[in-house]
């Protein structure tokens, strides 16, 4: 659903993963979704056999997975509180049409403000909890893991880190349960004779945190990493892998921190969500998540309000 940026780069990338036999881009502007599908079809010689094409509603009745890109972007002059008013109205006509179509496939939600967002699909689709999955800190905590094997010249993969709570600018990334083959950063630093630079530590946590903005000033968006990480939720969906992966879900009471939509370890399996993997946070990552929840608890109430002002237009 959408094919901005990110909806169109994800469908690419499904087609060269070979997931999907049948992937369709669904658009408002007919045209647009026509267009990509066609130029996205001419990769598959190259590629996966697939069937890629434009639909409507009704061509997702039997998804899986409905990926839900669409979105508006920030105007000149807005705040992502305004965003967040614009996209919860475009979700208020959007979900049901959704659900209508498709009553039993799962919701996988990259629209921005992606947290409050999931948290308001999941209301208005009436989804059990495990069927809506937020992108939430997917990016974020790749973003981290490519500075961090940079910095400690390993390979990404090889490193295990998470950025945890909202996917934004209180997001909160989790040293204390960052590991390098296996070993604690302190330990691996140790073992291979290299200094543990806390400062160089919080240089590569702000740099995770401000990549949007210094990509988007740069070129304008950023697709290809989030596109990926879609790819990746739903690989881990269609072929009922029990991957643990940073994205959102609500999560009604974890930690004491309330009826709150955010990303945690999470296990994500054919069901969507298979369960959120606890971590022990040291007092100051579990003050700073406290500040995160916080955070998206205050744009869910945004979106609450909104929907009451748009009920009472």
């Amino acid at each position: 659903m959408g094919v901005g940026n990110v909806g169109a780069t994800t469908a690419y990338a499904l087609l060269l993963s070979g997931l999907a036999p049948d992937i369709v881009l669904i658009n408002r502007d007919r045209k647009k979704a026509e267009g990509e599908a066609e130029d996205i079809s001419h990769a598959e010689p190259w590629s996966h056999t697939t069937l890629v094409r434009a639909g409507g509603f009704e061509d997702c009745a039997t998804a899986k997975v409905i990926v839900v890109a669409v979105g508006a972007g920030l105007g000149p002059g807005e705040t992502r509180l305004d965003l967040l008013k614009k996209n919860a109205a475009i979700f208020r006509d959007l979900i049901p049409k959704i659900v209508a179509t498709n009553p039993k496939g799962i919701l996988l939600i990259a629209t921005n403000p992606v947290d409050a967002l999931t948290h308001y699909a999941r209301k208005l689709s009436g989804f059990d909890l495990n069927r809506v999955v937020g992108s939430g800190t997917i990016l974020d905590t790749a973003r981290l893991r490519v500075l961090l094997g940079d910095h400690y010249g390993v390979d990404p993969q090889s490193v295990h880190a998470y950025v945890i709570g909202e996917h934004g600018d209180s997001q909160v990334p989790v040293w204390s349960a960052a590991r390098i083959a296996g070993l604690p950063l302190q330990e691996f630093c140790r073992v291979r004779g290299v200094a543990y630079d806390k400062a160089a530590l919080d240089e590569m946590a702000l740099r995770t945190r401000n990549a949007y903005y210094r990509i988007v000033g740069q070129k304008g968006a950023t697709f290809y990493g989030i596109a990926s990480g879609l790819v990746r939720v739903v690989r881990s969906i269609l072929r009922d892998q029990n991957t643990v992966l940073t994205v959102g879900s609500q999560m009604p009471g974890v930690l004491g921190l309330g009826d709150v939509t955010m990303s945690f370890p999470t296990i994500v399996n054919a069901r969507g969500i298979g369960g959120v993997v606890p971590l022990n946070l040291d007092p100051g990552e579990l003050k700073a998540l406290t500040r995160s929840a916080e955070a998206i608890l205050r744009q869910i109430a945004v979106v609450e309000e909104s929907a009451s002002e748009g009920g009472r237009g």
